[in-house]
């Protein structure tokens, strides 16, 4: 009996010495965090805009976040569908596209002076005779990535609607794969017309990376819903409702400061809505629809050309 009493203790000992290691290794368990790379340039700096909104979650909840930034907006997509992300930062198409594919549910989506939208534009240099979207005719465009509302989606729709073909009737068309990047192309007399978001522009303009006064607006787009953050449909129903409770009380959380609720391009907005409908997001469903798989085709042939 002794002996049974002994082996007894030693076992639920063990179990304890087991739970004692293997929950706080579980718990410390990072989140993965993948981001669009909107803005381009290099990881740290495009990380760099969402570190601060994380590292308070993480202040206020306990968890911890490994954040790491695609290589294209494709990627993102695919990394949420094939489960190797639980959380992303997406464009209002991506966010479509993985929603569609039952990959991705919205998380939270952040607020500036009450609104929860955004816009892409047509830019041109200041010194240039381009007035209208019309005029962009027999000109160089340089867009982003070919899956970004602002950088390809929605200019693309802005050009069709002033009657022209994005193939036939512009003299060259490069994919740049970023905003920056085809801002940059705009600024180095590479292009003669940039599509990107007014987020990145600002951005650009904080950095010093553009003279605002060099740049002139053609057309801006109708409302786009913000840049949501989205978390995998597979995560757990309890962590769901943790991070939702989270991302919505985050802007008033002890010890956590306005200068770490940060949005698209690191620009510090007021809170985070986790109650945004995903129906919210059927314009830009309708918008990415009029640009089918012929017309993309086309234009990465056109691009590729170059």
């Amino acid at each position: 009996m002794h002996t049974l009493r002994s082996g007894l203790v030693s076992l639920a000992l063990a179990v304890l010495a087991a739970l004692m290691v293997s929950g706080p290794a579980m718990a410390a368990k990072p989140l993965r965090v993948i981001l669009i790379p909107a803005d381009g340039g290099t990881e740290d700096g495009t990380r760099a805009d969402y570190t601060p909104l994380f590292n308070a979650i993480s202040r206020q909840t306990g968890l911890t976040f490994d954040i790491r930034v695609g290589q294209s907006y494709g990627a993102v997509v695919e990394a949420m569908c094939n489960g190797s992300a639980d959380i992303a930062f997406v464009g209002a198409v991506t966010f479509v596209q993985a929603h569609q594919r039952k990959c991705a549910e919205l998380l939270a989506v952040a607020v500036e002076k009450g609104q929860s939208s955004y816009y892409a534009g047509l830019f041109t240099r200041s010194t240039s005779p381009i007035k209208t979207v019309a005029q962009i005719k027999g000109k160089r465009v340089a867009f982003g990535d070919i899956n970004s509302a602002s950088a390809f989606v929605f200019p693309v729709s802005m050009i069709m609607d002033a009657g022209l073909d994005p193939v036939k009737d512009l003299s060259a068309l490069r994919l740049t794969g970023s905003h920056a990047s085809s801002l940059a192309a705009l600024t180095q007399n590479q292009v003669d017309v940039a599509a990107l978001s007014f987020d990145s522009f600002d951005k650009a303009i904080r950095q010093g990376a553009v003279d605002p006064k060099s740049i002139r607006v053609i057309a801006k787009s109708i409302a786009i819903p913000y840049p949501p953050i989205v978390m995998n449909t597979r995560l757990p129903a309890s962590l769901k409702v943790k991070l939702k409770s989270a991302f919505e009380t985050v802007h008033t959380a002890p010890g956590v400061t306005p200068d770490m609720i940060r949005g698209y391009g690191g620009a510090k907005v007021d809170r985070y809505d986790t109650k945004f409908s995903a129906a919210k997001f059927s314009v830009a469903a309708r918008t990415m629809a009029r640009i089918d798989d012929r017309l993309k085709g086309e234009i990465l042939k056109k691009a590729s050309a170059r």
